[in-house]
């Protein structure tokens, strides 16, 4: 006869091993950039399972995150989502890392395929790309130019306030420069243009505040994805295909 102790041994003895029967969920990916004849079947935002198979045309490429990394995939073909994602941890913590909103970085940064100068921070405020902006805090505002040589100021304005702006000045060779909270107050929803130093307008603004972290890639462009944040989905996306087709 089995004492009741060793009856809920084997109870949970076969329990866990039920559970390791079970199907584990495949990890499903987000489409984050896609491009080609095939762009309107997987558009941003699609999500894929590792398991799911895509068939691409000539010309097509699809950019997708998972928690597990990235896969840059283009055709003519068909194709494993989950193949031989790449991992770019560093790359992901160094352009999301919420403290680079607290202080200025001078210089520029290029990236390394073409050369272009690309924003250092997802956090960093593109005066040049109209469009909602996701941060995380309103009051730590940073403007970036992709330009760096020679002084130039710029005026943010709230939309139909004439006597709401501030003034910002890039030195030589600065591509960052602060917002002060204090002359220009930046509400979420609001409406915000920026005229350059010859007096046209650069971009139209609107902010959003995050809450909750977004620790995986993934994850992350979903909340931009969500919130209509798409320059900074699209310099996520490029940072990542960048760096998958370079290991790759």
């Amino acid at each position: 006869m089995f004492s009741a102790r060793m009856k809920r041994a084997f109870a949970a003895a076969m329990l866990g091993g039920a559970a390791l029967a079970l199907p584990v969920a495949a990890m499903a990916g987000v489409v984050v950039k896609s491009t080609g004849p095939s762009a309107t079947k997987y558009p941003v935002g699609t999500k894929l399972g590792d398991d799911v198979r895509i068939t691409l045309k000539d010309g097509d490429a699809v950019t997708v995150l998972t928690a597990q990394g990235t896969r840059v995939i283009k055709g003519a073909g068909t194709f494993r989502v989950g193949d031989r994602p790449q991992v770019a941890s560093d790359r992901f913590a160094s352009l999301t890392r919420k403290r680079a909103a607290t202080r200025v970085r001078t210089g520029a940064v290029r990236d390394g395929i073409e050369g272009e100068v690309t924003n250092p921070s997802l956090w960093y405020v593109d005066i040049t790309r109209s469009g909602t902006v996701c941060l995380y805090d309103l009051a730590t505002v940073r403007l970036w130019r992709p330009a760096t040589e020679g002084t130039a100021t710029y005026r943010i304005s709230a939309h139909g306030d004439t006597d709401a702006y501030a003034d910002v000045t890039f030195d030589d060779t600065v591509t960052v420069a602060a917002l002060d909270p204090a002359r220009l107050p930046v509400s979420e929803g609001g409406h915000y243009m920026v005229t350059g130093p010859d007096g046209t307008t650069t971009a139209h603004l609107n902010f959003v505040l995050l809450t909750g972290d977004f620790e995986a890639p993934d994850a992350l462009a979903e909340a931009l994805i969500a919130r209509g944040c798409s320059v900074q989905l699209e310099t996520l996306a490029n940072t990542f295909e960048q760096t998958a087709e370079a290991a790759g």
